[in-house]
């Protein structure tokens, strides 16, 4: 569901906006533009557009969606992964991409996103990237119950690839943080091999 927001929200603010937005009747007559655009099946709710699509084809026309949003400002939520896709901020590399092991990919995420996307990270989403094409990555894995006591493999490419250790979800969100807004701090407060 796509729709305007100020702001950024939260996943349950977005949440909670589609839900109380599906409660309402669809609305007759002239589509706006965006619903125009929109792949799938296109429902109109006052002041949100509803795109409803097959699982087998959701990977790839759920970006297409995200890409007219963000094109025309709007929020974007997706219910079956429960990820809200704001406007805004993004990280300092344009094009960078977000992938995750269901096939999400995401051009030019908003932070937000990838710091919900890290909480999914599980047997049916096994990692998440991302991703400088050309230039650079950081990825995350949950780590093997055997390896020692962290829960994520990190690992890091810029030139060679280095890997690390991770025992906390907050460690991870923080370097993911600081690869995408340039900062590369986390290289310094890892040991890495």
């Amino acid at each position: 569901m796509v729709w305007d927001e100020p702001v950024p929200i939260s996943r349950d603010e977005a949440r909670a906006a589609y839900l109380a937005a599906k409660k309402g009747r669809p609305v007759q007559g002239e589509l706006p533009q965006v619903a125009k655009e929109l792949p799938g099946l296109v429902t109109v709710f006052p002041g949100h557009v509803l795109v409803t699509m097959e699982l087998e084809s959701m990977d790839e026309l759920s970006g297409q969606v995200f890409a007219i949003a963000r094109a025309h400002g709007l929020v974007c939520y997706d219910p079956q992964r429960d990820l809200v896709h704001n406007v805004g901020p993004l990280g300092v590399y344009q094009g960078m991409q977000l992938h995750t092991g269901d096939g999400m990919i995401v051009h030019d995420p908003d932070l937000g996103l990838v710091h919900d996307v890290l909480a999914t990270l599980s047997a049916q989403n096994p990692f998440a990237a991302l991703v400088t094409f050309g230039h650079h990555f950081i990825q995350v894995s949950p780590a093997e119950p055997a390896a020692e006591s962290s829960a994520y493999e990190v690992e890091y490419k810029e030139g060679h690839m280095v890997r690390t250790l991770m025992p906390r979800l907050d460690d991870v969100r923080q370097a993911f943080h600081e690869y995408a807004t340039g900062d590369r701090s986390f290289l310094a407060r890892h040991d890495w091999s």
